[in-house]
């Protein structure tokens, strides 16, 4: 037991201007029960399946059962939900009498335990009519795969609209001496980053400023490996989509153009470049730069996922950075890639 004033200073609410939760030790939640049915009602009520055999509308919700929060541990964002839903549909067969067919979908366990292409989609007839079972195979198939589009749709942004706020600057004397990734205010991670970008690490970064013309620039290769406690996909996506790319950045994105020749900029113009090769789930290929890199020159970096049983491992490789920016280039991707992607959407280890 410590003596009075001589405990843990993590534990001294005094310390921060607001009073609360310093250094975001504390466990913080936020219930996302009521967002979660608003958001799972826009996304499934009226969507649509169709082939070449009959068409199929999802109606009213027969059960929407269960709970959501995000929660904020030791900077760690984790999100919990679990699920019951039942919802009823109605559809047409191709036929010369537009022959009416009547079902219901059950979603049993949509929950943070299972990754999305496991989760059960099952089906069932309320109207026995011929060719029913035609629609049921349908949306048994087809219809499965567009319901966990959506599914996943909202679990994206259930994080992203959940994780805003939720890590709290810290103490700026304890900041000076963490190593924990960037704090959440969207100002300061881009002035956090230009700073790094732009600090002494190099004697040469006035030269960096300057267009090289006939000089061989010194270039290194940088590699790292890192595991994320989530599906392949879902990491994909924070990698890829807008919103979740603005979500752990926490700043605006200047451009993002994702196809093959897009271009993108970041952290106001402090990174930018374009997408070479994108193959979902599995790759991206980036020419890459940073702005205080000699003009013109460009990096290539190479992401691939690979998923295990619990978790997924991102390989990357960098040629041709700077050889005086190779480790402040690294510690940029640690920093302000893959912790923030891990404090934002809660892809971290497990804390308990």
């Amino acid at each position: 037991m410590a003596k009075w004033g001589e405990g843990d200073p993590r534990w001294i609410v005094e310390e921060r201007a607001d009073a609360t939760n310093v250094n975001n030790w504390h466990w913080t939640e936020k219930n996302a029960t009521s967002w979660s049915k608003d958001r799972l009602k826009s996304l499934l009520v009226g969507l649509t399946i169709n082939n070449a055999c009959g068409n199929v509308e999802l109606q009213d919700f027969v059960t929407l059962e269960g709970e959501a929060s995000a929660n904020n541990r030791k900077s760690k964002l984790i999100f919990f939900y679990e699920w019951d839903i039942k919802i009823n549909w109605k559809g047409n067969l191709n036929t010369e009498d537009m022959t009416e067919v009547k079902g219901t979908i059950s979603i049993p366990n949509l929950s943070d335990e299972q990754d999305i292409v496991d989760i059960e989609v099952n089906v069932a007839l309320t109207s026995q009519v011929n060719g029913g079972d035609i629609l049921k195979e349908m949306i048994r198939t087809k219809g499965a795969d567009l319901i966990r589009e959506k599914l996943a749709d909202y679990i994206d942004s259930l994080k992203i609209e959940f994780s805003q706020g939720m890590i709290l600057p810290t103490d700026p004397q304890a900041s000076t001496n963490s190593k924990s990734a960037p704090t959440s205010s969207a100002k300061s991670i881009t002035e956090e980053f230009k700073q790094a970008s732009i600090a002494p690490a190099s004697t040469n970064t006035s030269k960096l400023n300057q267009p090289v013309i006939g000089v061989k620039l010194d270039t290194k290769k940088i590699s790292m490996k890192e595991e994320f406690m989530c599906g392949k996909e879902e990491l994909y996506r924070a990698l890829t989509e807008k919103n979740m790319v603005q979500a752990f950045t926490r700043a605006p994105v200047g451009k993002w153009e994702l196809c093959v020749g897009g271009r993108f900029i970041l952290f106001d113009g402090l990174i930018s470049g374009e997408f070479q090769q994108l193959v979902p789930h599995e790759t991206i290929v980036q020419r890459w730069r940073m702005k205080s890199w000699p003009s013109g020159h460009h990096s290539v970096v190479t992401i691939k996922l690979s998923q295990s049983s619990n978790s997924t491992t991102l390989v990357l490789s960098q040629t041709g950075v700077p050889a005086s920016e190779t480790e402040s280039t690294k510690q940029g991707w640690r920093g302000y890639y893959w912790n923030s992607i891990r404090q934002t959407f809660g892809f971290g280890v497990n804390i308990f």
